[in-house]
């Protein structure tokens, strides 16, 4: 039996870290976005869902190719408690992190709340898996993080009356309809400005899916809807999806890294058809 959510009026933030989240881009959305003059709002690269609780659409479809997210928002909008009972029980410190992070729980919500935990306690929340689909990030030394409960219960709010799958980002264009404003923030298959596309992040999002993403937003527009994709600030980006709609190119701080990273400022584009 689904359990009856509290709907509560403080605003949902995001509930996880996630490598490219944007963040940083609100500031330049809230200049372009009215949600209320869009019917639905679709955003089938969910990841930490920054947009998505920014502006709270009032139906919306959201995917994602991560199966373990995508059950810990379906887990976390059924029944926010159940996770939060599960999430309270973990200890915060290097050697249960690690049996934590070994375990294979069959409890739908045991499980989200280990994702929701590793997550937090883990290296600059990045998700990696290994070759046998096992989570390997390292821990993070973060003994003194503080687990927002409350929000748990304002991110199933803004859930409520939103559709959740697991899908490929291809298959949720069936969902869109005219009028309909689409947010789509694909994984970074290069480093920005002058590298190539090459082995880091192929096995997530390769240059096929990027000529994939393009035919998407072509069929996007044939539907009289709208759209905004952000990419790397890169040559063969531009290539892909430069055509008579706006491109801005956006500066933005590098804030992902490790020891010994260059971090500094890198450019991202933005493509849309509602400016």
């Amino acid at each position: 039996m689904k359990e009856e959510i509290t709907i509560i009026e403080k605003q949902a933030k995001p509930l996880i870290r996630w490598a490219g989240g944007k963040r940083w881009l609100l500031k330049h959305l809230e200049t372009m976005i009215d949600i209320n003059k869009y019917n639905t709002y679709h955003e089938p690269f969910i990841g930490g869902g920054s947009v998505f609780f920014k502006f709270s659409p009032k139906t919306s479809f959201i995917s994602d190719s991560n199966e373990w997210l995508i059950e810990t928002y379906i887990s976390i909008k059924e029944n926010p408690n159940e996770v939060i009972k599960y999430l309270k029980k973990f200890k915060k410190d290097k050697e249960n992190y690690y049996k934590i992070r070994k375990i294979n729980y069959s409890n739908q919500f045991k499980r989200s709340a280990q994702f929701i935990y590793l997550n937090q306690m883990s290296f600059n929340g990045i998700f990696r898996v290994n070759l046998s689909g096992k989570y390997n990030v390292p821990y993070g030394n973060r003994e003194h993080y503080n687990f927002d409960y409350e929000n748990i219960i304002s991110v199933s709010s803004a859930l409520q009356n939103t559709q959740i799958s697991h899908s490929d980002f291809s298959k949720t264009i069936d969902n869109v309809k005219k009028g309909d404003l689409v947010f789509l923030d694909p994984p970074y298959t290069i480093t920005h400005n002058l590298n190539g596309f090459v082995q880091y992040n192929q096995k997530i999002f390769s240059l096929e899916d990027q000529y994939k993403l393009a035919e998407m937003i072509q069929e996007i527009k044939r539907k009289e809807a709208f759209y905004i994709l952000t990419n790397a600030a890169h040559k063969k980006v531009k290539e892909i999806f430069d055509d008579t709609d706006t491109l801005l190119e956006i500066s933005r701080a590098n804030v992902i890294g490790g020891k010994g990273a260059k971090r500094g400022k890198y450019s991202e584009y933005l493509f849309t058809n509602i400016i």
